[in-house]
């Protein structure tokens, strides 16, 4: 691949905000790897948007460490460097609802998804990030993971992950200094986890995502951002 292209790979990519995220990034001139645990899941959405741009499906499941290292291995036989990493891929399970039931194993699933999944993705691509010269980190975090306000009861699992997230975005950015590392909420979106009532369109919900993949100033970092705006957490 060509290093005058800029690179982008999005997990998560197969459908919903990712594959939003990943059109509108193509149509800015990246080239974007799909990052899906489904492989031919994966394909078939890179081959949806093989008309907006340079696509490559990529497989890669963000709960499994060998699945990551595999992933890393397969891209850098595509690419020299990577510009943009934007770590989209999280789980909602139907049995996150009660604090006080919830199980250990759905708890451990949640977080090793939403929160060490994003971690690892990190890790294992620093290399190539460092190889951009401006390498930017986007975790996909959510407003229920929000501290400021307090809690509203909803998912507990998923919004403790995506508290934890945040975490990890702030450590990136303090270990990363020459990274743009930041956490977005796309408010709540009209995909299979945001369901039909919600308020946003997919669109809607990836366009903070790709203004801080594609256009934020590189020396914002470390924050948490919905609509273009630094929001606490």
């Amino acid at each position: 691949m060509a290093r005058k292209h800029r690179i982008a790979l999005v997990t998560g990519a197969n459908r919903g905000i990712g594959f939003e995220v990943a059109r509108e990034l193509a149509r800015q001139g990246f080239a974007v790897f799909i990052g899906a645990r489904d492989a031919e899941a994966g394909r078939a959405a890179a081959e949806k948007l093989q008309s907006e741009g340079e696509i490559t499906a990529l497989e890669i499941d963000i709960a499994d460490a060998e699945s990551i290292r595999l992933a890393a291995e397969e891209f850098s036989r595509h690419a020299d460097h990577l510009d943009v990493l934007v770590n989209n891929a999280g789980i909602c399970l139907d049995e996150d609802k009660d604090i006080t039931k919830i199980s250990a194993a759905t708890f451990e699933k949640t977080l090793r998804t939403n929160t060490l999944g994003p971690l690892l993705v990190a890790q294992a691509f620093v290399p190539l990030l460092q190889a951009s010269d401006a390498p930017r980190i986007v975790n996909v975090s959510s407003g229920g993971g929000q501290l400021a306000d307090g809690a509203d009861g909803w998912a507990p699992a998923y919004c403790i992950s995506k508290t934890a997230l945040n975490g990890v975005t702030a450590q990136l950015a303090e270990a990363l200094l020459k990274f743009a590392v930041n956490s977005v909420c796309p408010g709540w979106v009209r995909t299979d986890m945001g369901g039909s009532d919600a308020t946003r369109s997919v669109a809607e919900g990836a366009s903070g995502i790709v203004w801080l993949a594609a256009e934020a100033l590189q020396d914002e970092t470390g924050k948490f951002w919905r609509d273009r705006k630094v929001i606490p957490w």
